[in-house]
């Protein structure tokens, strides 16, 4: 698109405000594979959120530095404690101080997997006395359940890996996490099943320091508006052969 190949200069002192050494860093979470990976030939990261940081690192007239990070909740604290200058997060209350967030690009589920031999059939009968539910601590699904299960018992891992094994081994009766990674859990190896629809809707944003101000956020947000309509998301996820995930429809408010 014209819009795209040519898009309109971003004033110096914006650039400045997200790039203040030359140099967007953009923190990349490897511990959700919808939005980033490594590529099995070079080891580099490849993904949506790493198109988006390149798009943005182009749109800003800077190069771009991705620092890399296996679990979310190190990837949100390199942005809040400005050891980057964007970062790819999954919009929640409790991420919000220190970070100011755009509107999702895209949404992703967040199910629940159990045992072939669980008598769990349905998301409303996780949470009871006697379960415990498996998190990779501080995901998104970790923190909305923090808020959201009243009986169950929350174990939190470290890593969507060891939340897996922990069903496996019979340590938990539940793991959570986000629809995609579960369903190819079940397919990895029989003895789990993933539960019909979803617990949650995961919000996937980008975000910045919020030392950057207001007008850095309105920026980013008019630059994740436009990649949703332009298609840019879409194509991103069709490239990476993404299934899961949805592009977010266009916002009608102000950012998060």
């Amino acid at each position: 698109m014209d819009a795209m190949n040519q898009p309109q200069p971003v004033a110096p002192a914006l650039v400045s405000a997200f790039a203040p050494g030359g140099t967007l860093r953009a923190s990349i979470n490897l511990g959700n594979p919808i939005l980033a990976n490594k590529d099995a030939a070079t080891g580099e990261p490849v993904g949506v959120s790493i198109d988006l940081a390149r798009e943005f690192a182009r749109r800003l007239g800077v190069g771009i530095e991705l620092v890399v990070f296996e679990k979310a909740t190190a990837s949100v604290d390199a942005v809040r404690n400005e050891k980057a200058d964007i970062g790819f997060f999954a919009i929640d209350p409790a991420r919000s101080e220190g970070l100011l967030f755009t509107a999702p690009y895209v949404l992703i589920e967040g199910s629940y997997l159990v045992r072939e031999s669980s008598e769990l059939t349905d998301n409303t009968q996780v949470d009871a006395k006697g379960h415990r539910i498996s998190v990779g601590a501080g995901s998104a699904y970790d923190l909305f359940l923090t808020r959201a299960i009243e009986q169950a018992e929350i174990i939190r891992l470290q890593g969507a890996a060891a939340a897996l094994a922990a069903l496996r081994s019979g340590a938990v009766e539940v793991a959570a996490g986000i629809r995609q990674l579960l369903e190819a859990e079940a397919r990895r190896e029989p003895g789990v099943r993933v539960l019909p629809g979803r617990f949650m809707v995961i919000q996937q944003a980008m975000g910045t320091p919020a030392s950057r101000g207001a007008a850095a956020q309105a920026l980013l947000a008019a630059f994740v508006e436009e990649m949703k309509a332009s298609g840019f998301v879409a194509d991103a996820l069709q490239r990476h052969r993404i299934e899961g995930a949805i592009v977010a429809p266009a916002s009608t408010g102000v950012a998060l």
